[in-house]
C-alpha cells in the first residue's frame, strides 16, 4: 500500500464553523445565522490583517475579538457571560458528517493523519477530543508555534519541519479556497474539499483535485 501524508485543515473542513449559529441564534433571537457568518468571515479577516500588519495575536484572541465584532454589527449586547458560552461552544463545533468514518478509513489504511491549523493547540485538542476524532492524528500542529498565520509561507513550513517529507508528497486538505492556494503555493499536492460549489481562486494556484466532501478521500 502506498502510505501518504495527509494534512488536514481543521475549521470548516473537519468542523462545520457554521454550527454556532444555533448557539448565537439562542442568545441573539433571529440574529444566529447572520451573527454566526459575520463572526466567521471577520476571524478570517482579522488573521489576514494581523499576519499583514505583523500584528500577531492567537487565534482565541482574533475568535474573541471577531466575536465582539459581530455582536456590534448587529447592534447587539454582548454580555461576559455569553461571550464565554459562545467561546466555549467553539470548542464543540459539529464534525461534518462523513469526518469521522473517513479518517477511520484513511487510519485503518495506516496513512498519516495530521492536523494544522490557525487555532491554538488548546483549541484544537478541546475540538478534536470533543469530537472524538483526536485518536486518528499523529500530530496537531498549530500556527502559533511560528506565530505566522496561513497562508505565509513560514506557517506551511511547520509541516515540512515535522514530516520530513517532500513537499510535493504532503496531501493538503482544507475547505478554505485561500488556504488551498497558499499550499500549492508552497508545493504540497492539495485537495480542495469545495462544499458550497464556490469558484477557484483567481490566483494561477488551481488545486490538484476537488471534492464536494471528505468521502472521496478514503476510496483513492
Amino acid at each position: 500500500m502506498n502510505n501518504k501524508v495527509f494534512v488536514f485543515d481543521v475549521y470548516g473542513t473537519l468542523f462545520d464553523v457554521h454550527s454556532t449559529a444555533s448557539d448565537c441564534n439562542r442568545l441573539f433571537p433571529g440574529y444566529g445565522e447572520q451573527l454566526a457568518a459575520v463572526w466567521r468571515d471577520k476571524q478570517i479577516q482579522y488573521t489576514f490583517l494581523r499576519q499583514a500588519m505583523g500584528k500577531y495575536q492567537p487565534f482565541s484572541k482574533v475568535t474573541r475579538d471577531a466575536l465582539r465584532y459581530a455582536a456590534a454589527f448587529f447592534d447587539q449586547t454582548l454580555q461576559q457571560a455569553d461571550e464565554e458560552a459562545l467561546m466555549k461552544a467553539y470548542q464543540s463545533l459539529q464534525l461534518f458528517s462523513e469526518t469521522r468514518d473517513v479518517l477511520k478509513e484513511l487510519y485503518d489504511q495506516q496513512h498519516s493523519l495530521l492536523v494544522f491549523s490557525n487555532g491554538t493547540k488548546n483549541m484544537l485538542h478541546a475540538l478534536l477530543h470533543n469530537g472524538d476524532i483526536a485518536s486518528y492524528m499523529s500530530h496537531i500542529l498549530s500556527v502559533d508555534d511560528v506565530k505566522q498565520y496561513k497562508p505565509s509561507p513560514a506557517s506551511y513550513q511547520l509541516i515540512l519541519d515535522y514530516t520530513k517529507t517532500r513537499r510535493d508528497q504532503i496531501y493538503f486538505v482544507s475547505s478554505n479556497g485561500w488556504d488551498v492556494s497558499g499550499a500549492k503555493a508552497f508545493g504540497f499536492t492539495t485537495i480542495w474539499i469545495n462544499r458550497n460549489s464556490q469558484p477557484v481562486e483567481g490566483l494561477q494556484l488551481p488545486p490538484d483535485a476537488t471534492y464536494k466532501s471528505l468521502t472521496p478521500l478514503a476510496d483513492n
